[in-house]
């Protein structure tokens, strides 16, 4: 068994995103559920996409099945209830709902096979894993959809699992490259204390913090704004752009002679929709990245094979991720022991 599955234990929720369809992350949720302790622990899962289905709807290909464990608690949506194939105790039918119907909560009396499909929202995500802890559940698993990664916003799980692959570039040097910043981004550092209080109130905007600590807003602005000026903000010490941050408003930052060394603060790495170039180049200009909430990657996992059956050397691949990453990248289909 690999060392992840005793650190997942360590956190109240988790989330598996894959960067791309097909990059393993049923696989890896597969392998996950298969080797909790649910004798010791109330383990609880769902998905915000739809997850268990033996052939991918969009590639066509098949996919593993979902195979919960006795004694699993599950949230999925009333027509994938119905089609459930093992025996369940209901617990709650609530009122979010679904294009499939109400989100159903349930627990496995038996073993056996369920397509998830919960919440499609992070935050009906959020109200639905909080009922889960209000019912002593020590683990709640997200499934993450297809390019929606706010189901593993730290403002949604603990710590995170992202699944990579030959799906995302069946070139090596790219995947590598792909990935690797996207992990730079997971792993970015927390902002100070008083400025996360300061801070993580604010939803919608662009603020500055003054070097006195006073907080100022730019009325009106956001990182989309296409004629944005920075008068007035000599004296700033740190600019949160409490939305989507793109290349074009960090390319204006990063040319701000009076924003040279700023502390540039984004709520998450999800709200982050910048090139792996700028990003660089704001850093190598004296910038600084933080964030007001992160969570714990965990692992990365890979899958080498392609759709369209495409095949990358798996040592290779780990190899030379884990070496850009500094982090044990796995390949689940060879490690399942």
């Amino acid at each position: 068994m690999l060392p992840f599955i005793d650190e997942i234990l360590r956190y109240d929720s988790l989330s598996i995103v894959g960067l791309e369809k097909n990059t393993g992350k049923t696989e890896c949720l597969k392998y996950v559920l298969d080797r909790l302790p649910v004798q010791q622990k109330r383990i609880a899962v769902t998905s915000i996409g739809i997850d268990g289905e033996t052939v991918d709807q969009v590639t066509r290909t098949q996919k593993p099945e979902i195979v919960l464990r006795e004694g699993m608690y599950f949230g999925t949506s009333e027509a994938h209830y119905r089609q459930r194939r093992l025996v369940s105790e209901l617990i709650d039918v609530s009122d979010e709902s679904t294009s499939l119907g109400r989100v159903v909560t349930a627990k496995a009396v038996t073993g056996g096979k369920i397509l998830l499909s919960g919440p499609s929202s992070a935050s009906g995500l959020k109200r639905w894993m909080g009922e889960m802890h209000r019912k002593d559940i020590d683990l709640v698993i997200i499934d993450g959809a297809l390019s929606r990664l706010s189901s593993a916003s730290p403002a949604v799980s603990q710590s995170m699992i992202l699944a990579t692959g030959a799906a995302y570039s069946a070139n090596i040097p790219t995947l590598v490259s792909k990935t690797a910043h996207v992990v730079d981004l997971v792993n970015l550092e927390l902002t100070s204390e008083d400025k996360i209080k300061m801070l993580l109130p604010l939803e919608k905007g662009v603020w500055f913090i003054d070097k006195q600590g006073n907080l100022n807003s730019l009325d009106s602005v956001t990182s989309l704004s296409k004629d944005i000026h920075f008068e007035g903000m000599e004296n700033c010490e740190t600019l949160y752009v409490a939305g989507a941050l793109v290349d074009a408003f960090l390319e204006k930052v990063r040319k701000n002679k009076n924003l040279k060394q700023v502390e540039l603060v984004v709520r998450d790495f999800t709200k982050f929709f910048v090139t792996p170039q700028q990003f660089r180049l704001f850093l190598k200009a004296g910038g600084r990245m933080r964030v007001l909430q992160k969570s714990k990657l965990i692992a990365v996992t890979v899958n080498p094979t392609s759709p369209s059956g495409y095949v990358l050397d798996s040592d290779t691949l780990c190899g030379k991720l884990s070496e850009a990453i500094g982090l044990p990248v796995y390949d689940l289909l060879k490690n399942k022991d």
